[in-house]
Parts: structure tokens; sequence; C-alpha cells
């Protein structure tokens, strides 16, 4: 249970104190007061939930505490447009980039002068995934990223489309098994399917449950118990403080290590699958060993596979099928869709292109929730951004979050319209870049997008997701975009002529 939760339930867990490795008791003494959740529908349209923008800047207390409680929520609402706005927290500034030209400038045309993730995430990531792909930079960057962006190439999704497809069904029958009356918790389940597909095809072969367990649990009290403001840093040292790895950090890093270290020793003594992900990795640091991939080296490249390939793709999935269990209209058009492309089989990879109406949903799904809602990068040198001053240092901040809901840019930005992304629609890949844009564009992009949209339509061909009718989903970030406390759901399955007449 999240430590907000916990203290409005009145858990004993609060009786021993504040813990020094969870962020949030620590806001405790000042009664910081999130912003109120806005989430609202009516016929034919529905507004996202998402954290009311503030009247005005917050004052610098407030803006600390409410970024360990969420790096989504203390943005005003002047910042939901395209503009480039500097502001001090310390001894730092920090550059905001909402802008098109001015993203472009940082992530593709000055790319190597922001290369760096900032201090917060390196220092945030560096216990789990050590020197992985997506916090490393500078050589071993330049090294690795050819390595992996070659093992996740689009070229290779349709080999690993079977796993995808046989992964999905085995969920609904499972769903279908236990009955519509079954209530579960919404993000874990689809932990559990991404985690389950991207472990067969990075590591070829299931994790079983039990190990599957232990990665996905792993992950979510890492996550919970991350502290993504670096004070170190805002205080001026340019690399900020280490992570105290106190005894839960250090059982949640465990927890995923073990599992990843016991299936890379399987795979060299002969157990893995050829062709699986790892095998890949296995091989080329085996026929190139300058790259340096030693056994730490191959977790933490594995780990940072694992990561991005199973939480991002499961809270894009928990938050679409939020969405879509909030917006009949949307759910409608995708039923008709399905019954038309596949009306007696179940979906496949092969049906993706002719399912717009799948695609558009996942489409808008990261728009409104992107995985990474804000990337942050660290100057190697000073420069100058819209004729804001940049020091060597500074923090310039890339905002999904924001550009995506800029009222300069989108209609309606906080609505959830997948018709947006329909037909011919064009849009900015600066205004629009969920999975970043330019050298450091995530290299498995479109292994999770085509995850993401079958899983989706498996799903929804076969089941009406029910959320409480009372229920508000309460988004909040600290690494990526999760649901405070998740979103309580039962799967109601469809009669065929549910579905046909749709």
């Amino acid at each position: 249970m999240d430590g907000v939760a916990r203290r409005l339930a009145g858990s004993p867990e609060e009786a021993d104190g504040p813990d020094p490795e969870d962020p949030e008791p620590l806001m405790n003494p000042f009664r910081f007061q999130p912003p109120r959740i806005v989430e609202e529908s009516g016929d034919g349209w529905f507004v996202a939930p998402h954290p009311e923008p503030l009247a005005s800047e917050p004052p610098i207390l407030e803006k600390f505490l409410g970024a360990r409680y969420s790096l989504i929520g203390n943005w005003s609402e002047d910042s939901y447009l395209s503009e480039v706005f500097t502001f001090d927290i310390l001894r730092r500034r920090v550059v905001v980039v909402n802008a098109p030209e001015w993203i472009k400038y940082v992530l593709v045309t000055k790319a190597a002068v922001f290369e760096r993730k900032s201090p917060q995430m390196r220092r945030a990531l560096e216990i789990l995934l050590g020197d992985g792909l997506f916090i490393s930079d500078g050589d071993t960057w330049k090294r690795r990223r050819p390595l992996v962006s070659d093992i996740v190439h689009k070229n290779r999704v349709p080999v690993f489309g079977r796993t995808m497809e046989e992964v999905a069904q085995s969920m609904a029958d499972g769903w279908a098994a236990r009955g519509p009356d079954h209530r579960f918790e919404l993000t874990a389940a689809m932990a559990e399917l991404t985690a389950e597909i991207i472990s067969r095809t990075v590591f070829g072969n299931g994790l079983g449950p039990d190990a599957a367990r232990r990665v996905i649990d792993g992950f979510t009290g890492y996550q919970r118990l991350v502290d993504s403001f670096n004070l170190g840093y805002f205080f001026g040292w340019d690399e900020g403080w280490p992570l105290i790895a106190g005894p839960r950090r250090r059982r949640a890093v465990a927890m995923v290590h073990g599992v990843v270290e016991e299936v890379i020793e399987r795979h060299l003594a002969g157990g893995g699958d050829e062709g699986s992900m790892i095998d890949l990795l296995v091989r080329r640091a085996r026929r190139n060993p300058e790259l340096g991939l030693d056994m730490a080296a191959l977790r933490n490249e594995a780990a940072t596979i694992f990561m991005a390939g199973h939480e991002t793709t499961a809270t894009t999935l928990t938050w679409a099928l939020y969405c879509v269990a909030r917006s009949p209209h949307v759910e409608a058009a995708i039923l008709e869709e399905l019954a038309r492309v596949c009306p007696d089989r179940a979906p496949t990879v092969g049906d993706i292109e002719a399912l717009p109406w799948c695609r558009a949903t996942i489409d808008e799904t990261l728009r409104l929730y992107p995985p990474v809602p804000l990337m942050p990068r660290q100057a190697r040198e000073a420069d100058e951004i819209a004729g804001h001053r940049v020091a060597a240092g500074d923090l310039v901040m890339i905002a999904p979050w924001l550009t995506h809901r800029a009222r300069d840019q989108w209609e309606r930005p906080n609505h959830f319209d997948p018709a947006r992304f329909l037909g011919d629609a064009q849009v900015n890949p600066f205004v629009y870049f969920p999975f970043a844009v330019g050298p450091r564009v995530c290299p498995g992009m479109n292994f999770g997008h085509v995850e993401a949209v079958l899983c989706l339509a498996t799903l929804l061909q076969r089941f009406r997701i029910a959320p409480p009718p009372e229920f508000r989903a309460h988004p909040v970030c600290r690494l990526t975009m999760r649901p405070l406390d998740g979103i309580p759901v039962t799967a109601v399955p469809r009669a065929s002529s549910e579905a046909a007449a749709a």
C-alpha cells in the first residue's frame, strides 16, 4: 500500500515512525496537500484524470515537497504553453523547454551538449540499472547503443509477435476462468502481462509466476522508495548525492538482480533459447570483447531492457484500459473495428495496420500519460536557449507531460480523444514524443507500441473492463506514470453477439 494511503488508512506500519528510505513521510510535518485530481465525463467525451494546474508558481518549500510527492503536480497553468521559461531552486537554474523549435535544439541540434540525463535520474536508477543504456552516456552509451538498438530493432518485432499473441491470450483465458465478479488491480495485472512477454522475448523462456512476481514486486518497491528530487544537486554538487542503499532498497534491487542473473547464468550454461534478446547479447559479448560486456554489464543491459519493456508498456495499457472504460463511444468504435477485422479469431500482430482505432487509442494514451513524463538533461557546457543563459551543470527540462497538453498545440488537451490520431493526422515530432526524439529515442519504441496495441485489442475483444463507478484514478510520477494505489477493476466477458452488434 502506498505511503499516503497507509496514513489515510491508519496503517500499523506507521507505528514504527518514518522510514528514512521512504521520501513520503518526510512531508508529514509540513502537511503537504497535493493538487486536486480533475476527472470529468459526459455524453461522448471524457477528461482524463490529471492534477489541477496551480494558479501560480508555488513557493520553494511547496515546490520541493510537491516534487517528492509527484513530478507532474507542481506545474502552474502558464506552464502548459509552448514557451521556454526558467526558475531557480537553491543554487541551480532550471530551464524548462516546451517550445518545439527549442526541443529540437536540445534533443537533436545540440544533443551532444544535452546528452546527459539529470543527476536526479542517474542517482535514482544507478543502484538498480548500473551503467545500463537508459542512464549511461559518453563512450559507454556510444558502444552499447548500436548493440541494443539492433536487438530490439523494428525488423525483429514480427519474430516476437507470436509470443505477444500467446501471452495476451493466456492472460485473457485466465481472466475468463476467474469469472466476471473477480476484482483485481489493473496495474499489477498489466505488469504481469508485459513481464511475461518481455521475459520470453528477452530471456527466451517464461519466468514462471514466482520469478515474475519477484521482478514486478522489486520494480514496484524500488519505484515507491526512490526519491527523484536530489537535494544535493540543488545545493551545488554537480553529480548530486548518492542514493542511500538502505535495507528496503537493497531488498528491492536484489529481487530484480537475482532473477536477471539466474536467467543469464542459465543461458550461459546452455539453458536459454536461441534467438532471444539475451542470446544475442551473449553472442555479441563473446564476439566483441572490446564492448566490455561482463556479467555485471549483461545484467545491467538486460535489467534496463526488462524495465523499459515491461514497466512502460504496463502503465500505458493500464491508462488506456481505464480511459476506454470511461469512454463508451471509444469502446464502441474499437469493438466495431475488431468485429470487422477479426470477427471469429483473436487479433494478431499482422492485424495491427488494420486496427486504426486501437492504434490511435494507444497513441492518445501516450500523449496524455507519456511513460517518462519528464526528460531532464544536464548541460555539459554553457549554452543559451531562447535567450536564457544555461551554465554548465544546469538542469534543462524537456517535459512531454507539459508539451503533450500544451493548450496552444492541442485542441481540448486534457480530453481523451483518440480520433485526433486517425486518418491523415500529422503530428509534429517535437510536440508529440512519448519515446523521446533524436539520438536518444527509445530503441524499443516499435516493440512497445506493437505490444500495447495487440494487448489492448486482445483484452477488449473479450472483456469489458469495469472500474467501480465511483472510483477516480489518481496519476502520480516518481520515475514513470502510475495510478496512486492502483485501479480496481472487474473483467466482464463479452458475449459474441455483443461484440458483433457493437
